[in-house]
């Protein structure tokens, strides 16, 4: 993917790559490659793309900035528009998020989320209204959807070239015209992961891949078996509800950059009544515009107030607009006024950290139902608070643990790691790391987002200082008490003298990861290998006989269903058939998609329940450690 170029809605991706011959198909895969890396020229707002002595692709992107019309590509070559050059450099280009086409210059966005025009609730509305069940022609589309999904997934990632991501992108759109809003952005998010993973881009990563494509065929296959329930249908991101009068207050800033090529910041503001909501300000344009968006206007109100005033002041909203998520609109009947910030020690920021870390997170990690994993990812989402002392690093991380109300930090404490938020070069997480872990015993007051897939992690956004004063954070005044881990700076002069910092325990071995350490990375190991390498790479256990000795490390543990999914999968990998001359050839996609999809579905719910036993205080994980294993399979 060539983040220079503008993004592409996923249906001229589709249209473009039909339209080429058979012929010219089989060089598509190359011919991106090869463009990805092509010079981008930028002209008036034009994109330019030499692709040859003869042949100039051209890209005008909209209002949006996303190329959403075939008017919006033009080639220069006789072929045009039926060509390789322009087919290649659609599918170099990041895919855009479908609510890119209903963009206004004034909307807060984020990967292309907008806000509708006020009164108009957008397609989501009919989604909102309960039903007996899908519709036919949502059948059909998540039929189609689940037939394009089990198709990559059977290929892997060395397979899934442009056309199958292609047949996947129309797919989507199909199910976008159907009002299938979820598992068309589930199909969207592994489009992009599968780029990402044959690109070897630096912030791919294989578990978001899975867990993506998990999603996909979870809804598309609930669909195309009518399952009634609503939440598989999902709503539009860029429908916003009147919220009324608020007040809300700025907590952090976190600065956003996409694989997709997105790029700004988004401001976390909490209500009087202790809801969370945010303002954003995400737009093509990378990692430049995430650093350049830290002091950006908030489009909201008067527009005298940027994000940096905002994360350590307020608003009085008169007529707000509210997103199912929580984000703030900025239509015309928006009425927003600055009012002075609020400390972290005074209510409602105060709250914050006055509720324990273990009760915390555990209520965000049990939010949502199984049948509604996006809901319950938004809910982890949500930022929290707590009290920390620094006792130690390593690489990345950093250990703390939690500080009691009265104070005290024991060794019996709940012990967290902290990871950042954001490693790119550009952003400040790392080196703010670098600063806080040099300095054991530092106590520290931290608002940030837990890892729902990582034993007891929190990334956090912001730090500011503990209000007794003691062996903390001196913070200019100007920052107003916090410091945003993405955009601020820690210095030498923000720290207390070594001296005043209290000994702590340091860390003599680092202390277990049970996620990491349970004996399933048998079966997600052949979870992941499945996707990345295809239905053969699944299938070499039941060959060279090492699923026998697997499935029997499971079932020694406890982990019987674990062992039998295994079984089961690694069997369909392999089970074959033979056409009407003998040939070999692989059978029964849906069974070895479904296959793959209960293993994977039942790999996250069981190591769910392992992070939310990290996150209990020590007596409380000896309690859930001493409970018969054969019970946890």
């Amino acid at each position: 993917m060539n983040t220079e170029l503008p993004p592409v809605a996923p249906e001229m991706v589709a249209a473009a790559v039909e339209q080429l011959t058979s012929r010219l198909r089989k060089k598509l895969d190359a011919t991106i490659e090869a463009y990805t890396a092509l010079p981008v020229t930028v002209e008036n707002g034009l994109r330019r793309v030499r692709c040859g002595e003869d042949a100039e692709v051209t890209l005008m992107p909209g209002p949006s900035g996303a190329v959403t019309d075939d008017d919006q590509a033009r080639c220069s070559c006789l072929l045009a528009p039926r060509c390789l050059h322009r087919a290649a450099v659609l599918g170099a280009a990041p895919v855009a998020d479908p609510d890119t086409v209903a963009e206004t210059p004034n909307s807060p966005c984020q990967e292309g989320e907008m806000g509708t025009p006020e009164g108009d609730e957008g397609p989501a509305a009919a989604a909102d209204v309960p039903a007996p069940g899908p519709t036919p022609a949502q059948v059909t589309a998540a039929t189609a959807l689940w037939a394009a999904a089990a198709a990559m997934l059977a290929a892997g990632v060395p397979g899934a070239g442009a056309v199958p991501q292609a047949e996947l992108l129309r797919a989507a759109h199909t199910a976008r015209l159907a009002g299938l809003h979820r598992p068309e952005a589930a199909a969207l998010r592994v489009v992009r992961a599968v780029r990402a993973a044959r690109a070897r881009h630096d912030g791919h990563r294989l578990t978001d891949l899975v867990a993506a494509l998990r999603e996909l065929l979870l809804t598309s296959g609930l669909l195309a078996a009518a399952d009634p329930d609503p939440a598989l249908v999902g709503t539009a991101r860029r429908a916003y509800r009147p919220g009324g009068g608020l007040r809300v207050h700025g907590v952090c800033r976190e600065p956003v950059i996409s694989a997709t090529g997105y790029g700004g910041v988004v401001t976390h503001v909490l209500a009087d009544d202790g809801r969370w909501f945010s303002v954003a300000d995400v737009k093509p344009g990378g990692p430049s515009r995430a650093r350049g968006a830290a002091t950006a206007t908030v489009a909201l109100g008067s527009g005298s107030l940027d994000h940096a005033q905002l994360s350590r002041g307020g608003l009085l909203i008169s007529g707000a607009t509210l997103s199912p998520d929580g984000r703030l609109g900025a239509g015309k009947g928006v009425r927003a006024t600055p009012v002075p910030g609020l400390s972290w020690t005074s209510d409602p920021l105060g709250g914050l950290f006055s509720r324990p870390l273990a009760e915390t997170a555990a209520a965000r990690l049990a939010s949502g139902t199984a049948t509604d994993p996006e809901r319950s990812g938004q809910q982890a989402e949500e930022l929290i608070g707590c009290d920390l002392v620094v006792v130690g690093a390593n690489e990345d991380h950093l250990f703390a643990r939690e500080v009691r109300p009265d104070g005290a930090a024991t060794e019996e404490g709940l012990l967290i790691r902290l990871v950042p938020a954001n490693s790119h070069p550009g952003l400040a997480h790392a080196v703010n790391f670098r600063k806080l872990a040099s300095r054991p015993g530092l106590r520290l007051r931290v608002v940030g987002r837990l890892d729902p897939d990582r034993a007891a992690t929190l990334r956090p956004l912001a730090v500011g200082p503990l209000p007794d004063g003691s062996a903390t954070l001196r913070l200019p005044p100007e920052w107003r008490g916090h410091a945003d881990l993405g955009y601020d700076r820690l210095e030498g002069v923000h720290f207390p003298p070594a001296d005043e910092l209290p000994p702590v325990t340091g860390l003599s071995e680092l202390p277990p990861d049970p996620v990491a350490q349970a004996p399933l990375w048998r079966l997600r190991r052949l979870v992941e290998v499945a996707v990345s390498g295809g239905r053969r790479a699944a299938a070499e256990p039941a060959r060279d006989g090492d699923r026998a000795s697997g499935a029997a490390a499971l079932r020694r543990s406890g982990f019987r269903t674990a062992a039998d999914l295994a079984d089961a999968l690694a069997a369909q990998a392999d089970r074959r058939s033979r056409d009407v001359f003998g040939r070999t050839r692989q059978s029964d996609p849906d069974g070895y998609a479904r296959a793959w999809l209960a293993a994977a579905v039942y790999l996250t719910g069981t190591e769910r329940a392992l992070v939310e036993a990290t996150w209990q205080p020590a007596t409380a994980v000896g309690e859930h450690a001493a409970v018969d294993p054969p019970a946890v399979g």
